[in-house]
């Protein structure tokens, strides 16, 4: 993807009302943590408003720092 193309939307759903919608990254937050257990991307469901917490693999990691998202590391 060229820089010009636009802002990078990323898919995402609620498991609370099972909502499938599109973020863009600055509705994202990605904590990386010491582990598995501690690495993960937060957002709030623009459908009903629950704080939404996924774990983050090593390529969900790729994706969402590429496509600039904001990043806490953790020790």
């Amino acid at each position: 993807m060229s820089p010009t193309s636009g802002p990078v939307a990323f898919k995402a759903s609620c498991p609370d009302c099972r909502a499938r919608f599109e973020l863009d990254a600055g509705a994202l937050r990605l904590a990386i943590g010491g582990s598995r257990r501690t690495t993960f991307y937060s957002f709030t469901c623009p459908a009903c408003g629950a704080a939404v917490r996924k774990p983050a693999g090593e390529r969900i990691v790729e994706l969402l720092t590429g496509g600039g998202v904001s990043t806490l590391r953790s020790i």
